[in-house]
C-alpha cells in the first residue's frame, strides 16, 4: 500500500462527510440542527389552543398528532393530513422517534405529567401556561428542563412582544421611581356556565353520570386526576374552573398580566401572600377574589406590595384622564412608582406613562432588551435551531407558575400564608403545605 500524508487523508475523509446526510433520527438525541433544517414537531392536545400553535409553526414539519378527543380535535387532524394520530401521548413518544420537539395544549392537570415524559424521551417542549397545575410539579419541570439541556417555552405570548420590554426598559431608566405597589388584575371570571339538560347546580360535582362519548377518552383525559364519572361540565374548556383540572383565571391570564411585573421588577420568592373572596367550595374556584403578595427588598428594588384582583378591578387612579380605558377592557397591570405611574394591558401591551401629557414629556431611553422577530412560537423555534435559551423557557416561567399557584393556595384558604420559597413549604402551616404536591392516581407520575 502506498503510503498518503496525513493532510491528504484528511482532506479526502473530509470530501467525503461533506457529501454525506445524516438524519437526525439517526444520530438519536439533542443534536446539532442547521437552521436552515426543518425541525420535526408534535402536537399534544390539539383541540383548543393547541391549534394556534401548530399554525405559528408551519414553518417545521409538523409530524405526530397527539388528543384524547377525535371529535374536538377534528379540525386540527384534517389540517394536518400527513401527521399521525395518536390518543394516548406515551405510545407517541415511544414509537414515533423522528419526533424533535412538542407542543403541549392539554388541561393544566396533565401538563407536567406530559412535559416531563417529553423532557424524558430527549424532546424540546413548548407547553402552555400555566406550566403546571401545583408548585412541585413546577420546581421539578425547571429543574429536569435544565439538566437535560432541552430548549423550553411556555405559552405566555406577551413575553416575547414589544410592550413588555418597554415596560422593563422605562423601569430600568427610572421612569417612575421605585416602585413598591402594583395592582394587576383580570375582570373575567370563569364561571362554569349552566348545562342545557342537566338540573345538577353549576358550582357542585354533577349527580348524573352521562355515557362517555365514543370519540373521547375519559380515562386518559383525567390522567393523574383522582377517577370521577365523565359530565359535559368538565370537558372540553370548562375544565379551567375546577380545582382539580383548572388553575383559575389567576393560572390562565394570571400568567400573562403577571409576566411584566415579574420581569420588570425581578421578583423572585414572596415572603408572604395571602388572599379575601367572594365565596368558597372544594370543587370550584371562587368567582373573585384580592391576592396580595409581599416581597422583600431585592438588588436594587425596594420592598413590594403585589396585588391581584380576580374578577375585579381596582380603583381607577385619579391621574387616569376622563375617557381613557384602565388598562385592557379585560384586564392589567398599574405599576405606582414614587415619580409617576406606569399602565399596560393584559399581555404587557399598550405601556404609557399617566397622564398621556407625562408620557408625551419623557425621553425613550434607547432600547436595549434584544427583540423578537416573528411569534413567541417561532422564538422557541429559532433556539432550539440555533441552540441558545427561548425567552420565557422553564427557568424564567417555572417560578412565575409557581407565583400564581402560591395565590390559589391562598384563595383555598382565605388567610394570610409565610412562604419559604428556598425550602418549597409554608412556615409551620401543614394546612397549606398539602396543596403544595398534589397525589396521583394510581398509575401516573412524574
Amino acid at each position: 500500500m502506498s503510503a498518503i500524508s496525513r493532510r491528504k487523508f484528511v482532506g479526502s475523509a473530509a470530501a467525503v462527510l461533506g457529501s454525506m446526510i445524516v438524519p437526525r433520527s439517526v444520530l438519536g438525541g439533542r443534536g446539532y440542527i442547521s437552521p436552515s433544517d426543518k425541525l420535526n414537531v408534535a402536537g399534544i392536545g390539539v383541540g383548543g389552543m393547541g391549534s394556534s400553535n401548530l399554525k405559528n409553526v408551519e414553518t417545521e414539519n409538523i409530524v405526530a398528532l397527539c388528543d384524547v378527543d377525535d371529535d374536538y380535535a377534528a379540525k386540527t387532524f384534517a389540517a394536518y393530513p400527513g401527521a399521525k394520530r395518536y390518543r394516548d401521548f406515551r405510545r407517541m413518544l415511544d414509537e414515533q422517534k423522528d419526533i424533535d420537539a412538542v407542543i403541549i395544549a392539554t388541561p393544566d392537570h396533565t401538563h407536567a405529567v406530559i412535559t416531563m415524559a417529553a423532557i424524558k424521551a430527549g424532546k424540546h417542549v413548548y407547553c402552555q401556561k400555566p406550566l403546571t397545575h401545583d408548585i412541585y410539579e413546577a420546581r421539578q419541570l425547571a429543574v429536569a428542563a435544565q439538566k437535560s439541556k432541552a430548549v423550553t417555552q411556555m405559552g405566555i405570548q406577551g413575553h416575547s412582544g414589544e410592550g413588555i420590554r418597554l415596560i422593563c426598559e422605562w423601569i430600568g431608566d427610572d421612569a417612575i421611581g421605585e416602585v413598591r405597589e402594583v395592582e394587576a388584575w383580570s375582570s373575567l371570571t370563569y364561571y362554569p356556565p349552566g348545562h342545557e339538560g342537566w338540573s345538577s347546580p353549576c358550582r357542585t360535582r354533577p349527580e348524573e353520570k352521562p355515557p362517555v362519548p365514543a370519540t373521547l377518552d375519559w380515562d386518559l383525559w383525567l390522567g393523574p386526576a383522582a377517577y370521577r364519572p365523565y359530565h359535559p361540565c368538565y370537558h372540553p374548556a370548562v375544565w379551567r374552573c375546577w380545582w382539580d383540572f383548572g388553575s383559575g383565571m389567576l393560572g390562565d391570564r394570571g400568567c400573562h398580566t403577571l409576566d411584566p411585573v415579574f420581569w420588570a421588577l425581578k421578583l423572585g420568592f414572596p415572603q408572604s401572600v395571602e388572599a379575601s373572596r367572594t365565596d368558597f367550595n372544594e370543587e370550584t374556584h371562587p368567582i373573585a377574589a384580592i391576592v396580595t403578595y409581599q416581597f422583600e427588598a431585592r438588588e436594587g428594588f425596594p420592598p413590594l406590595t403585589l396585588r391581584w384582583y380576580d374578577g375585579l378591578r381596582p380603583p381607577r387612579p385619579p391621574e387616569l384622564e376622563d375617557g381613557r380605558m384602565f388598562g385592557h377592557d379585560e384586564g392589567g397591570v398599574l405599576f405606582k412608582g414614587e415619580k409617576g405611574q406606569l399602565m399596560c394591558g393584559v399581555y404587557g401591551d399598550s405601556p404609557r406613562l399617566i397622564p398621556e401629557s407625562r408620557m408625551k414629556a419623557y425621553p425613550l431611553p434607547i432600547p436595549s432588551l434584544p427583540r423578537v422577530v416573528g411569534t413567541h412560537e417561532q422564538d422557541w423555534i429559532r433556539a432550539i435551531k440555533n441552540g441558545t435559551q427561548s425567552g420565557a423557557d422553564f427557568s424564567y416561567s417555572g417560578p412565575l407558575t409557581e407565583l400564581v399557584l402560591l395565590g390559589n393556595i391562598a384563595k383555598r384558604l382565605d388567610r394570610k400564608l409565610s412562604w419559604d420559597g428556598k425550602n418549597m413549604k409554608f412556615v409551620q402551616d401543614l394546612e397549606a403545605d398539602k396543596y403544595v404536591r398534589s397525589a396521583y392516581r394510581q398509575g401516573w407520575s412524574l
